[in-house]
């Protein structure tokens, strides 16, 4: 009895011992791994592009989203005389050729020596009225011009047709920078700036042609 207590006592010490020393022991499976990085579940940071171009095709883009968002936050308090809200549906690819403009043409808060480009397209709308849905193109021609923090809103003239094009003419283009749309291009324009936008690929050929 007395011999297989000891040695009882021996065999137990020495695995204990060989545990906690020994290579592949319980102490070293016991140590923590290296803790797996932390997804980052924000939105990076895109940098607004310099390129004219390419801000526009980002703009047109978004821009029906951005419109509908200025369109809904403007339904509870409508402007006086204000017709229905329209619902865009689609922005055209850009037309950015110019027109000349005379030197009387450029308007009061424009300045000839900044840096001021032109672009047109058009947007898809649909108007819900009480016993019909209307569809109706608007056709914007945009002035915006580069600061030194990015592209701005210089003024855009919106005029209102009808979809297909029907026997009535488009209305004459009235200075819009206020309404929906300018509102929308303001908006996208300062979270481009702020770098809150996806990013905006090149634009492709076919993606130019109006």
């Amino acid at each position: 009895m007395r011999w297989g207590g000891e040695a009882l006592g021996a065999w137990v010490a020495l695995p204990i011992v060989w545990l906690m020393v020994g290579p592949g022991s319980l102490a070293n499976a016991a140590q923590p791994a290296d803790p797996e990085p932390i997804p980052d579940f924000l939105r990076p940071v895109n940098l607004c592009p310099q390129d004219y171009e390419v801000v526009v095709a980002g703009l047109l883009r978004d821009l029906p989203s951005y419109a509908n968002l200025v369109a809904s936050r403007s339904l509870g308090r409508p402007a006086e005389g204000a017709g229905p809200t329209s619902t865009v549906l689609m922005a055209s690819a850009p037309d950015f050729e110019p027109i000349d403009l005379s030197e009387q043409a450029f308007g009061a808060g424009l300045d000839r020596t900044s840096e001021i480009r032109q672009v047109f397209f058009t947007t898809l709308e649909r108007q819900f009225l009480d016993d019909q849905v209307v569809s109706l193109q608007q056709f914007h021609w945009l002035f915006l011009v580069r600061g030194e923090d990015g592209w701005r809103v210089a003024l855009i003239y919106s005029s209102l047709g009808a979809f297909p094009v029907g026997e009535r003419p488009p209305t004459p283009p009235q200075e819009s920078s206020h309404g929906i749309i300018g509102q929308a291009v303001r908006l996208w324009l300062r979270d481009c700036r702020a770098g809150a936008v996806f990013p905006v690929s090149e634009p492709t050929e076919d993606s130019m042609q109006p």
